[in-house]
């Protein structure tokens, strides 16, 4: 039996709309297994399971571009997932680079982590979850003319990602349709310069500088209306020391940047985040450095 294991992502982080991600220390878990025929899906999201399952279309996708001579009499997928699913941690990104890691090495075709991002971005449409997913660490990335264009930001190892994460869902589509069709020439200034010095930052560890750095004005201040108490939770993780905040992609969820010395951030967020109207989960997360795994398994 095959298990794939893929890390949860972060994406825009900020400024870096659809261009910057980073892989967490939160993994879905999926097993393959070629059987006489049919296919078997064990997922505990009864409504994923069918061929409209990602991880199966995934696979699919592979099969018709790669290998179109070439199908499984039959499979069986199982899916243990611990990423939330819509709130902006990248679920769907892993179902994807599983369904291709899957179908690669079931039908032997030996295909390279780059080629299996190129078939990734084709399905997401944009490589910013599916890239970190794929290596691992933070990942700035794009695709023109069809080629994917991308380089590693080393996180500095003692950063922490404190995931706040609603009890409701946000899908993409709806936090695609509030963004302006057109952005001011001085918006764009803004996050041109604000990405440039995020990046830098982390390069650097200049990790005061992520407050500042974080601030965008693509899509956040669009899409945090539809987050429940958004601004208050943003006031006081400030207060906390928390060195920046972001909404993680498209939200609901709201990422907090902090230190391994900042021993007071995770009690007194949880506290403060139990006495909203919502509930609110708090993971507490470290870069991915490694990525997607693989592994044979009895």
């Amino acid at each position: 039996m095959l298990e794939v294991i893929v890390p949860a992502t972060s994406a825009n982080i900020g400024p870096g709309y659809d261009c910057l991600g980073v892989a967490l220390s939160l993994y879905n878990k999926f097993y393959f297994e070629e059987i006489d025929e049919g296919i078997i899906i064990e997922e505990k999201e009864k409504e994923y399971i069918n061929k409209d399952n990602l991880v199966y279309k995934s696979m699919q996708y592979f099969f018709e571009k790669v290998k179109p001579n070439i199908v499984p009499r039959g499979i069986k997928i199982k899916i243990v997932d611990e990423i939330p699913i819509c709130r902006g941690l990248g679920s769907s990104a892993t179902c994807i680079v599983a369904g291709l890691m899957g179908a690669n090495h079931l039908s032997k075709s030996n295909l390279s982590k780059e080629e299996i991002l190129k078939l990734a971005t084709e399905i997401e449409g944009h490589p910013d979850n599916v890239a970190p997913a794929i290596y691992g660490n933070m990942i700035v990335s794009f695709m023109e003319s069809e080629k994917i264009y991308y380089d590693t930001i080393n996180v500095p190892k003692h950063l922490r990602f404190c995931a706040l994460i609603p009890d409701f869902k946000l899908s993409t589509e709806k936090a695609r349709s509030v963004l302006p069709k057109v952005i001011e020439h001085s918006d764009g200034v803004f996050n041109v310069s604000r990405a440039t010095l995020l990046v830098t930052a982390f390069m650097n560890n200049n990790l005061e500088l992520l407050k500042v750095a974080c601030n965008d004005k693509f899509h956040q201040e669009y899409r945090s209306p539809l987050i429940n108490d958004y601004d208050k939770i943003v006031s006081h993780s400030n207060k906390l020391n928390c060195l920046g905040t972001f909404l993680s992609g498209a939200g609901p969820t709201i990422m907090c940047l902090t230190s391994d010395d900042n021993k007071n951030f995770l009690p007194h967020i949880k506290s403060y985040l139990e006495t909203l109207e919502n509930k609110w989960q708090v993971k507490d997360l470290h870069c991915d450095f490694q990525g997607v795994v693989i592994n044979i398994v009895e």
